[in-house]
């Protein structure tokens, strides 16, 4: 097979990308008035289109203001004030001849009442993190098994969400379907003990998700992308592996027989053997899906970029970028880099501005 070239163009359906290079989604907390980022956060998507990523994803937006929150200040498209925000931030991203995707999720279990609109915490099964919450040094909470109202106030959320970003410009739009949260919190038996028909079998398990992905769908102009964001992860009890793999397999193949453009794959290193065996997780999920495939995890320079490239067909990278504004030229001229700390990355969550 023929190496990539990480700096030509790719079509993901209808959408041309400049490159095979991309923000990789971040859930932030800077949000600090109607729900919409602050300036700098904004700027910072722009910036990183205008110096050359061909795929800029935003922060993780939440789908309601009844059950989503689990953060502080996070962002939301559900309002005209929002949406009129984010509107000249998309204009100047696809100025600069990057695609702009808004990413979408619903926190779920991990999330602490005190900062919930409702005061209330939701998820497939009464089953709480086994860690303590890393802002709080407190105990996560059990939270409400879900019921059928739940299931469906859910649903309606992501696909209003859609809207906004539809009404903002967006160029598509991403299912979060990873980290622990929500959606990923349904996928895994970790987290779902349910014995109704959204528990048990993988087919049950992943049937939140394909009520998401299609009521999302039916929103979505036909010029517009869905995407899929998945893990084996989670942000709380990193160490667990959420999934066997029989069951990643199976559930990679029910969702690339859903209207999805591409598929998301977040891991902590995109080189690692997955699940045992010689083979890292992008090589495993192309054995179940032909859809374009993007990876993140230990991209930090030229040679980890074009390694994680030969495997999937967009290098998505989080840290490095974060905390680089010239990164992309900077790989684009082979200079040595280093990989980024996530203690380093934690400026995304102070008031210090983005480089």
């Amino acid at each position: 097979m023929a190496e990539k070239d990480l700096f030509s163009g790719f079509w993901i359906k209808n959408v041309h990308l400049k490159n095979h290079i991309g923000v990789a989604p971040m859930t932030r907390t800077s949000a600090v008035k109607d729900s919409v980022p602050r300036q700098d956060v904004l700027d910072f998507l722009v910036h990183r289109a205008q110096n050359g990523v061909g795929l800029v994803f935003t922060e993780a937006v939440l789908t309601d203001y009844e059950s989503a929150q689990g953060y502080p200040r996070q962002s939301r498209m559900v309002t005209q004030r929002q949406i009129e925000a984010w509107k000249p931030v998309v204009r100047a991203i696809k100025d600069a001849g990057s695609t702009a995707i808004m990413q979408m999720f619903h926190c779920g279990r991990v999330a602490w009442p005190e900062i919930n609109p409702a005061g209330r915490i939701i998820a497939p099964s009464p089953v709480a993190p086994k860690q303590e919450n890393p802002l709080t040094g407190q105990p996560f909470p059990v939270p409400d098994e879900m019921n059928r109202f739940d299931i469906d106030h859910v649903i309606r959320g992501f696909a209003e969400t859609a809207k906004g970003a539809v009404q903002a410009g967006f160029d598509g739009v991403e299912v979060h379907g990873a980290h622990g949260y929500l959606i990923n919190s349904f996928l895994s038996p970790y987290s779902n003990k349910r014995t109704d028909h959204y528990g048990g079998s993988t087919e049950n398990r992943f049937r939140l998700a394909r009520q998401i992905i299609r009521a999302v769908h039916e929103v979505m102009p036909e010029d517009r992308l869905l995407t899929f964001r998945i893990s084996n992860w989670g942000v709380v009890d990193m160490k667990v592996s959420l999934f066997e793999k029989d069951q990643w397999l199976e559930t990679i193949g029910l969702l690339d027989k859903e209207p999805v453009d591409a598929v998301s794959v977040s891991t902590l290193n995109f080189s690692y053997p997955a699940f045992e065996t010689d083979q890292n997780m992008a090589q495993l999920t192309r054995q179940k899906t032909g859809k374009p495939l993007m990876i993140c995890g230990g991209i930090y320079d030229r040679k980890t970029a074009d390694q994680a490239l030969q495997d999937a067909d967009i290098v998505l990278s989080g840290k490095s970028l974060l905390l680089n504004a010239n990164w992309v030229d900077d790989i684009a001229n082979n200079r040595p880099l280093e990989p980024r700390t996530p203690q380093e990355a934690n400026v995304a969550y102070t008031d210090e501005p983005l480089p």
